[in-house]
Parts: C-alpha cells; sequence; structure tokens
C-alpha cells in the first residue's frame, strides 16, 4: 500500500489514529521513533519555529519546504495542515495542492474559518472542497482531504448545530473526514459522529475526554495539534529559569 492507503486505512481501525503533530524533521522523527503510526505538522507550532504568527501568516514555499524534509526523514504517512489553502483562489489552493502531493504528502486539513475569526459561508467552503476532490480525480491524485469546520473554534453560540449541518455539506462535497475542533462535550461529539459516515478527528485541548470516551463515542482521529509543542516550550521556559536562579547546568540534565 502507498501512504494515501495506510493513512485512510488508519482512519478505520477499532481504536483513533493518535496523530503526532511535528514542527521540524527532529520532532516528527521522535514521534516516529516512539510508534506514531503517522505524522502531521501543527500549523501553530511551525510558524511559532519560523518567528511567524499562526494564521497563514508564513510563506506556503516554508511551510512545503518544512513538509519535504520531515517526509524524507520519517517512513510514515504525513499530513500537512494548509489552513486556509495559503491562498486567496480556488486554482491557487489546488496548485498548493499539487506541490503537497507532488512532496509525498498523503493528507491535509483545510479549514472553513478566516483571519477575523470567522466562518466562510457553508456554500463557499463546500465549493472549495467539491474543486479540491475533483481535481484530485483529474490528475489522477491521491490525498486525504480533512475538511475542517470551525464552528467551537470561533465560539459560535449554535456551534453544535452549525457544526452538523457543514459536516453533511462536506461529506456531499468528497471530504475524506472531518476535523472539529476544541469540541470536548461528549453529548456533542456523540451526535458529531452520528451524523456523518466520515472519520471524525477532534484534537488535543483541555478538558478532552479520555482515548476511552472518545472511542466509545465513535471519534477515529485524535490529533495534538500545537499542544505537545507548546507543552514543550513550557518545559524549556522552567528550565531556563532553573539555570538562571539557580545558577547551574544541574536542570539541564
Amino acid at each position: 500500500m502507498n501512504d494515501f492507503e495506510i493513512f485512510s486505512q488508519l482512519h478505520y481501525q477499532g481504536t483513533p489514529l493518535l496523530l503526532g503533530n511535528s514542527w521540524d524533521v527532529a520532532s516528527a522523527k521522535l514521534l516516529a521513533a516512539k510508534g506514531f503510526k503517522a505524522i502531521a505538522t501543527s500549523s501553530a507550532a511551525v510558524a511559532i519555529t519560523y518567528g511567524y504568527e499562526d494564521g497563514q501568516h508564513m510563506p506556503f514555499d516554508l511551510l512545503l519546504e518544512t513538509a519535504v524534509r520531515i517526509k524524507k526523514n520519517i517512513n510514515l504517512p504525513l499530513s500537512v495542515d494548509m489552513e486556509r489553502g495559503y491562498a486567496d483562489t480556488i486554482p491557487g489552493i489546488l496548485q498548493n495542492i499539487e506541490r503537497l502531493v507532488e512532496a509525498g504528502v498523503a493528507g491535509i486539513n483545510i479549514e472553513d474559518s478566516v483571519e477575523e475569526r470567522k466562518l466562510k459561508s457553508m456554500e463557499s467552503f463546500q465549493k472549495i472542497i467539491d474543486a479540491i476532490a475533483n481535481h484530485l480525480e483529474k490528475k489522477n491524485m491521491q490525498l486525504f482531504i480533512n475538511a475542517r469546520t470551525d464552528g467551537y473554534v470561533v465560539k459560535l453560540t449554535n456551534a453544535l448545530e452549525e457544526s452538523l449541518k457543514r459536516i453533511k455539506a462536506y461529506e456531499t462535497a468528497g471530504a475524506s473526514g472531518i476535523f472539529v475542533p476544541f469540541v470536548t462535550d461528549i453529548d456533542d461529539i456523540r451526535k458529531i459522529t452520528a451524523a456523518t459516515s466520515l472519520p471524525v478527528n477532534i484534537v488535543s485541548i483541555k478538558n478532552l475526554p479520555s482515548f476511552k470516551a472518545l472511542t466509545e463515542a465513535g471519534i477515529k482521529r485524535i490529533s495534538l495539534g500545537s499542544s505537545l509543542f507548546r507543552a514543550m516550550q513550557r518545559d524549556l521556559e522552567k528550565r531556563v529559569d532553573n539555570l538562571l536562579n539557580e545558577q547551574s547546568v544541574d536542570c539541564l540534565f
């Protein structure tokens, strides 16, 4: 099987795929060595590493270079968080996707929110998913399209209702999976997974239910997102504080 087939199959297991989100070659290699079955990039972690704010502020070429370097150093499927597609037009998004596929990427996340923390219209994002799916078929390319809907991220008062509508629309448009970040209520999660035949992905966040509860609720993919990177940054800060306060390098060993 190729990487796309392996990656797709990992979404249909008895337990959710735990996806290790990396930000450079070193973090990707560590996650691979620890037994993760697939690796992804975290948009926030990659951006911060290079001195950019999250939210598609870094150049796409830099994201692509990061993906290429990671892929050359791991023998696992790689998924890339491409945020809103790193382009303002559908042809631009499709061009970027082609470059990722040519680099060996097995999957992408693409989201329906905009920089102002609002959602695109359901219809406009549905057109993007449809265009991606049709373009891949036309070009005989394979890619797992993880359609992300951000009702919980932008804190809609009707986040569940809006998410359920969008899930159906994106499934119809040709998405391979559905990503609903920042949902933590287990009843909402059950309703979301029941609304689609596609595998549902959620992200690591404080107060997320246990893996066992998420499995029972029908979740098929759990992404670490930027949480691992942020935990590492907190640990680094503590060690630097200890180094300076204790005037000793003992805290580094």
